[in-house]
């Protein structure tokens, strides 16, 4: 992005707020459940930064999700810490792509331990892909005013009139084709 002196940036002050400082394991295994409980916040942030094509207008947003993704965190290691360092831990040493496929009973744990103690299920499969319609709470943004142009004459005049011409003496390429 070309910045110019009329563009104003954020100050950091603005900018500051708390991080979510996980390691990649600990994301993945909370995943499920911090994409059900934070959908409606990330939606109206995603849909922010989509429809005014920058993202300034939605730093206030951008700190939503991450208040939302820190107060999941908080609830897991309020109720479920145990089951949930398990899972995470697994998915980090039982494979070199962190895959899932090792874990599943400490998944099992943990999904029950989210259950019981929080209320709180995990998506069933396919749920992030299916399409959902977003009822946003905030306004649509104007469009960008449209620039004024001169009317534009027509640079390349037409072509003049050519002659007809005959038809081919053996046929033509298409002749397949009947009229």
């Amino acid at each position: 992005m070309v910045l110019t002196k009329e563009v104003e940036l954020p100050q950091y002050t603005e900018l500051n707020s708390r991080e979510v400082n996980v390691s990649m394991a600990t994301l993945m295994s909370a995943a499920p459940y911090l994409g059900k409980v934070c959908e409606n916040v990330n939606n109206e942030f995603m849909l922010c930064r989509q429809e005014t094509n920058d993202p300034r207008p939605c730093i206030e947003l951008g700190k939503r999700v991450t208040e939302c993704a820190i107060q999941v965190f908080q609830r897991i290691k309020k109720e479920c810490l145990e089951e949930f360092k398990q899972y995470a831990n697994c998915i980090d040493k039982s494979s070199g792509d962190f895959s899932y496929t090792y874990c599943r009973k400490t998944q099992c744990a943990f999904d029950d331990c989210m259950a019981t103690k929080c209320c709180l299920y995990r998506p069933e499969f396919g749920y992030f892909c299916r399409a959902r319609v977003h009822s946003s709470t905030s306004s649509a943004p104007q469009p960008p005013p449209c620039p004024c142009h001169p009317p534009v004459t027509d640079p390349t005049p037409s072509l003049p009139d050519c002659k007809l011409r005959t038809s081919p003496r053996f046929g033509g390429r298409n002749h397949w084709i009947t009229e």
